[in-house]
């Protein structure tokens, strides 16, 4: 089965980035496309569905204040991961970036008087899902109803 890909204005449109965001952090090397990357004028760069989680969930980090360079430590955290992403939570008190192995790590870091929020990359899965375009279905001949009368007759 081919994993379906995703163009730039679409991966904007799901994500809700800029055009130049998608670029930049593609010609940085923080998300790059893992199904194809550009090669040349007129060719285009190709996401997956996994690229668009990482999109979503590196807006989600610098929406809510945390600086791009630790948000790409954090992006290489992830990819370092043995485990699926679908159950990793991610924290932020706004500069810093933290995974929770299970709600006692959340009560902790909620008491040292920090405000903290996260993100559950199953939560940004389900969205990224729901955000995506369902694939139109191969339109078929329609069955004839009835019989076909000759020219003339009522």
């Amino acid at each position: 089965m081919v994993e379906q890909g995703f163009a730039a204005p679409e991966v904007c449109k799901i994500v809700q980035i800029t055009y130049r965001q998608l670029d930049y952090w593609a010609r940085t090397e923080l998300v790059t496309p893992s199904i194809r990357d550009a090669s040349g004028s007129g060719t285009q760069r190709l996401y997956s569905f996994q690229d668009l989680v990482t999109l979503k969930v590196i807006k989600n980090l610098l929406d809510t204040g945390v600086s791009l360079q630790r948000v790409r430590n954090a992006v290489e955290h992830l990819r370092d991961m043995d485990r699926p992403l679908a159950g990793v939570t991610l924290m932020s008190d706004g500069t810093g970036v933290y995974e929770a192995h299970s709600p006692e790590a959340v009560v902790d870091l909620l008491q040292s008087g920090q405000g903290v929020f996260a993100i559950a990359i199953d939560r940004v899965w389900s969205d990224v899902e729901k955000a995506v375009p369902k694939p139109k279905a191969a339109k078929t001949a329609k069955p004839s109803t009835g019989r076909r009368r000759a020219a003339g007759s009522a």
